[in-house]
């Protein structure tokens, strides 16, 4: 089995509390259905979520993705082979983006795309060590 790890930012549409969880619900059934593990970061203005699992299941998650409506302006950011799943725990955990590196200024002037990818591995890969404790 080929491993992935895939991210993407996007900026949500009609964002609120009850859409969100619609969206979790949503993503944790499809996920553990398909064998998809990771987590998504969420605030009013960005998503940035990690996918993780075989390849051509990971692609088909985000063509998905990119044509959902609750998705504006889908970027990829990382796409990397992987030799274990960070969040292999999660069917999509959620973090509130308190953790977000983008200040509202820098996502709204295109910020998103600024960081290495393996820089944005590290981002996730210390939100994995405290996803543990969460499990």
């Amino acid at each position: 089995m080929d491993l992935i790890q895939l991210v993407y930012a996007s900026q949500p549409f009609g964002f609120d509390e009850a859409s969100l969880r619609g969206n979790l619900m949503d993503a944790r059934r499809c996920n553990a259905r398909d064998g998809v593990t990771g987590t998504l970061l969420c605030r009013s203005d960005v998503y940035l979520q990690m996918l993780e699992g075989p390849e051509r299941v990971v692609a088909g998650t985000y063509a998905r993705i990119v044509k959902d409506d609750r998705h504006m302006d889908p970027v990829l950011l990382r796409r990397a082979p992987a030799s274990e799943r960070l969040f292999a725990n999660w069917a999509m955990r959620h973090d509130p983006a308190s953790t977000v590196i983008w200040s509202p200024e820098e996502v709204a002037a295109g910020r998103r795309a600024a960081l290495a990818p393996d820089d944005l591995r590290d981002v996730f890969a210390r939100l994995a060590a405290g996803a543990a404790d969460d499990a």
